[in-house]
C-alpha cells in the first residue's frame, strides 16, 4: 500500500540530491552550509519513521542553526541563459501552463479514483491520505509532461529544482516548521488559554458572534504564526470545537474547511508567510519587499468577510 511515507522518501531523495549538488558546487560561497541544511532535512524525511522523536528534533534544531547563523548560499553559476528562456517562452506560449495545470487535474482524478483501486483485496493507496498521495502523483505526472513537452533531459529537473530551492532558501520548509509549532501549542494548552482570553471579552452565546470570532481569530493567529496550519489546532481547540461544535452543534467538517480558508486570508496579509509573500518579491526583484502583501490585502479582507458569511449560512444547517 502506498502511503505518506512514500512521499516523504521521494521528497527526501530530492533534498539529498540538492545537498550533493551544492556540496560539489564551487560557485556557491556557502556550499557546505547549504549542503548540510538540505542534507539534514533529507535525513529527517527519509529516515524519520525509524528514528526517535528526540533525534529528529535534534536534527531539526541543527538545521535551524545552519540557516540562522550565516544563512544559506546560492550558486553564482547560471543554469540557463536568459536568451534561451525567452526563446522557450515565445515558442511554447500558453502551453507552458500545461504542466502546472496537470497537478490539480491529476490530484482531483486521483482523489476520486484511487479509493476504488484494490490489489489482492487491499487498497493500493492509503485511504486516510488519498488527496495528499494524489497530489504527489500529480507532481510526478506533471514533471513527466514537462520533460516530454519541453524535450529536456531528466537531470534538468534536479538542477533547476535546486536553483529554485536555493533561491527560496530556508523558507521552503517554513510551513512544516510552523505546522509543527501549531501542534506543540495545541498540546501545551495554548488553545484553552486563547479561549479564556476571548471569552473574557466577547460574549460567546450568539452563533454569529461565535463564528465571526473563530474566523477572525484564525486569520489573526495566522498573521502572527505565518501559517494557517499552525493557527488551526490552536483556534479549533480553543473556539471551534467547544463553542461551534459542542455548544451550538455545528458541522465540524464545514467549520474546519471554512476555518482554514479564513486562516489563508491571514496568510495573504503577513510577512511571516515568507515563502508566499517575501520570497516572490525577492524573486521578482521588487523594490518594496511588502509589495505582494499590499496587493493581496484587499482580497484577503473581502475573502474573510465572505468566509464569515458562509460559515453562518452553512455550519448550522448541514
Amino acid at each position: 500500500m502506498i502511503g505518506l511515507p512514500t512521499l516523504y522518501v521521494l521528497n527526501g531523495l530530492f533534498f539529498a540530491a540538492v545537498a550533493v549538488i551544492n556540496a560539489f558546487d564551487g560557485d556557491n560561497p556557502r556550499r557546505f552550509r547549504s549542503a548540510g541544511f538540505w542534507g539534514l532535512n533529507a535525513v529527517i524525511l527519509i529516515f524519520g519513521g525509524l528514528m526517535s522523536a528526540f533525534l529528529a528534533g535534534c536534527l531539526v534544531l541543527a538545521s535551524v542553526v545552519l540557516a540562522a547563523f550565516g544563512g544559506l548560499g546560492q550558486s553564482q553559476r547560471p543554469t540557463h541563459a536568459s536568451q534561451e528562456r525567452r526563446h522557450g517562452a515565445a515558442r511554447f506560449g500558453y502551453r507552458l501552463f500545461i504542466p502546472a495545470l496537470t497537478v490539480p487535474l491529476v490530484t482531483v482524478i486521483g482523489t476520486v479514483a484511487f479509493r476504488y483501486v484494490y490489489i489482492g483485496g487491499q487498497p493500493l493507496i492509503d485511504t486516510d491520505h488519498t488527496t495528499l498521495i494524489a497530489l504527489g502523483c500529480g507532481v510526478l505526472v506533471a514533471l513527466a509532461v514537462a520533460l516530454i513537452m519541453l524535450r529536456q533531459r531528466p537531470e534538468i529537473s534536479l538542477t533547476e529544482g535546486r536553483r529554485l530551492l536555493d533561491t527560496i532558501g530556508w523558507a521552503a520548509v517554513l510551513p512544516q516548521m510552523l505546522a509543527a509549532l501549531g501542534g506543540l501549542f495545541a498540546a501545551a494548552g495554548v488553545g484553552e488559554t486563547v479561549a479564556n482570553l476571548i471569552t473574557g471579552v466577547v460574549p460567546m452565546t450568539a452563533p454569529g458572534v461565535v463564528t465571526a470570532t473563530y474566523c477572525i481569530g484564525m486569520a489573526l493567529f495566522t498573521v502572527i504564526m505565518g501559517n494557517a496550519f499552525a493557527a488551526f489546532p490552536v483556534m479549533t481547540a480553543g473556539i471551534g470545537l467547544p463553542f461551534i461544535v459542542h455548544d451550538l452543534h455545528g458541522n465540524p467538517a464545514i467549520m474546519a474547511a471554512i476555518g482554514m480558508l479564513s486562516g489563508f486570508c491571514g496568510t495573504l496579509a503577513t510577512p511571516m508567510a515568507a515563502n508566499f509573500n517575501i520570497v516572490p518579491a525577492a524573486l521578482l526583484e521588487l523594490p518594496d519587499q511588502n509589495a505582494v502583501i499590499k496587493v493581496q490585502l484587499p482580497t484577503a479582507l473581502i475573502l474573510l468577510i465572505a468566509n464569515i458569511l458562509l460559515m453562518n449560512l452553512l455550519v448550522f444547517r448541514y
